[in-house]
């Protein structure tokens, strides 16, 4: 009697994992915390149906199969589920009573423990023969354990006790083995319903009779359904216009008839809306394993975007290719090894002493050479020999601009750009006309640089010219550490001198004293300056205080001989005053070097004029 039982126990194992395989394939929608739950459940119930029809071995001990649906739910299921069946397992534990109730419910216990552990160990998604192995191993050994136990040492376990840890083991491995399985087969089974259901193409299975078995996603939408299973059953009568369903239908029987594939074909499908769209087709027959034709399998392209992109570069192509006749530029292509690929007739045209050589496959070794041999470029010699040939070779594989003089007086500008690839795109336009107006223009802007740097009275340099190179010569005395002086110089006197003998004659007198600043800045890079009315300015670059102040005493000295007639000054003559700054000095700004000779100057007119005064209470020079 215990061993039908036992074996009705077995029967109740294999019949609630059978159950749950297929919920688990209907409600394949299930959340992973939904799907744990709700195999603890199914497994909890099946132990409590073990043990509804278990057997009373001794007092308040008895003999079922929960520990196997315990250790599956374990095993397979993880934590979640395993609390699940482990607290209804529990619950109808304790409500059978017994003396054996706490042993009982340490078996759940060790039970569900060790099969988390080999749950871990295995890891969660894998499913073989080792894990289902583990799981009955699991079984056995606690089973053993708790019966050793139970019966007071090794020595009082008897061959029926053997006997029903083996059906547990038996009961067990097999019970793990079919969810191995079921695990495989529902991870195979989800990896084509999700290749076949998430492929950005249109796929799809049909019968014999053209009618869809099976399609994705994407062509239930294609035809306003939300469901793949929307699709089943339909026929493309039921989708298209019939002269278009029938031409469908009758490809697809001679492909079914004949056994013949169609891959990649093209055809263009005109909507509702009068939109043109182009799909591209492949169908193959399907026979099943006795080589019965069943029906066929399709995978169909929306490649809409392809033909337009495809028509784009085509007439790409037809408008590049009458610019390039057209264009007044010469173009040219050469690869990455050098050769010449392809060439308009403008680019040969501007090359008319080597034209001959720029053919297509001609290296561009050889093009220089007959522009060296033929004398083409004025800035070439025919002797110019094989190093520049090489150098000049070389700035193909450059992006840069270059401007050639022409032995017939024209100038070419070319402009070299690289591709990806390492081939080089010349483009050569003629720059004659701008060249000449670019020599004309830079003389004419060196005319007017002239002229608006330029005193009109003095001749010497104007305010803006002066100030301009007072910023450029302080920021090179700066970086160079060097010296810079300034000189400030006013006329003494000048509104009484220009009241007693008129502007004209004030206009001479300023006129005279710009001669004598000339004289005195002989340098290059010194600078005389009229800064403003009767004010005058010497930029000294290199020039320290004490040269500064003796160049002052010259101009002071140059003036006197001058004896330029002033009845109402003190000299009776003019004189200026000129006041000094340095650079060395630390000033900040220009504006600082300024403002301090400035300074020396107001000194230097409060001084009784005509003398020079430097700035930061230096002496005065008399």
């Amino acid at each position: 009697m215990p061993w039908q039982i036992l074996i009705g126990n077995v029967a109740a194992v294999a019949l609630v994992i059978s159950v749950w395989m297929h919920l688990h394939y209907k409600l394949y929608r299930l959340s992973k915390v939904q799907a744990a739950l709700g195999f603890g459940l199914m497994m909890g119930l099946g132990a409590i149906l073990s043990m509804l029809l278990s057997v009373e071995v001794d007092s308040g001990y008895f003999l079922d199969l929960r520990s196997t649906l315990l250790a599956v739910s374990a095993v397979y299921g993880g934590p979640l589920a395993v609390l699940m069946t482990a607290a209804l397992t529990s619950v109808q534990r304790i409500s059978m009573g017994g003396a054996g109730v706490e042993p009982a419910l340490i078996s759940i216990v060790l039970v569900s423990v060790f099969g988390l552990a080999v749950h871990v160990r295995f890891g969660r998604g894998s499913a073989d023969v080792k894990k289902a192995l583990a799981c009955a191993v699991t079984v056995a050994a606690v089973t053993l354990a708790m019966s050793i136990f139970h019966r007071g040492g090794w020595s009082h376990i008897t061959t029926v006790s053997l006997a029903v840890i083996g059906v547990k083991f038996a009961a067990t491995l097999a019970a793990a083995s079919v969810i191995t399985y079921f695990h495989a087969f529902t991870l195979e089974r989800d990896i084509l319903k999700a290749a076949l259901t998430q492929a950005p193409d249109f796929h799809y299975v049909k019968d014999r009779n053209s009618r869809f078995v099976v399609t994705n996603l994407n062509v239930a939408r294609n035809h306003d359904r939300t469901k793949s299973s929307e699709m089943v059953g339909l026929t493309d009568f039921d989708l298209y216009p019939s002269e278009m369903a029938q031409a469908f239908f009758d490809r697809e029987q001679e492909i079914m008839a004949t056994g013949e594939p169609i891959v990649d074909f093209e055809e263009p499908l005109v909507q509702e809306n009068g939109r043109e769209r182009w799909f591209m087709t492949s169908k193959i027959p399907l026979r099943n394993r006795h080589g019965d034709l069943i029906g066929l399998s399709g995978v169909t392209r929306d490649i809409t975007e392809k033909k337009r992109l495809v028509q784009e570069a085509l007439d790409s192509k037809n408008v590049l290719s009458q610019a390039m006749t057209e264009m007044s530029d010469g173009l040219a292509m050469f690869n990455s090894a050098g050769r010449l690929v392809f060439c308009n007739d403008q680019y040969r045209a501007a090359f008319p002493r080597s034209a001959d050589a720029r053919q297509p496959g001609a290296d561009i070794t050889d093009i220089l050479q007959a522009v060296m041999r033929n004398g083409e470029r004025i800035d070439v010699s025919p002797e110019a020999g094989e190093d520049w040939i090489e150098t000049e070779a070389a700035q193909l594989f450059l992006t840069h601009d270059s401007e050639i003089p022409m032995f017939d007086g024209r100038w070419l500008r070319q402009r070299t750009r690289l591709a990806a690839d390492g081939s080089a795109l010349v483009v050569v336009s003629d720059i004659t006309s701008m060249k000449h107006s670019e020599e004309r223009l830079t003389q004419l802007a060196l005319k007017m640089k002239g002229l608006a740097d330029t005193d009109a009275l003095t001749g010497i340099a104007n305010r803006r010219a002066f100030n301009e190179a007072i910023s450029e010569e302080f920021a090179r005395a700066r970086r160079a550490e060097s010296a810079l002086s300034l000189l400030l110089i006013d006329i003494d006197h000048f509104k009484a001198y220009n009241d007693t003998y008129g502007h004209l004659e004030g206009g001479n007198c300023l006129r005279m004293i710009g001669e004598v600043l000339r004289s005195i800045a002989k340098r290059p890079c010194d600078l005389a300056a009229r800064f403003g009315g009767e004010e005058f300015a010497i930029l000294l670059p290199g020039t320290d205080r004490d040269g500064a102040l003796r160049l002052a005493k010259i101009l002071r000295s140059a003036l006197h001989r001058q004896a330029i007639p002033h009845s109402e000054s003190s000299k009776a003559i003019v004189t200026v005053s000129i006041g000094a700054a340095n650079i060395l000095d630390r000033f900040a700004t220009p504006a600082d070097l300024v403002a301090a000779a400035d300074q020396a100057l107001y000194a230097a007119k409060k001084h009784g004029r005509d003398c020079v005064e430097a700035a930061l209470g230096q002496a005065r020079a008399a």
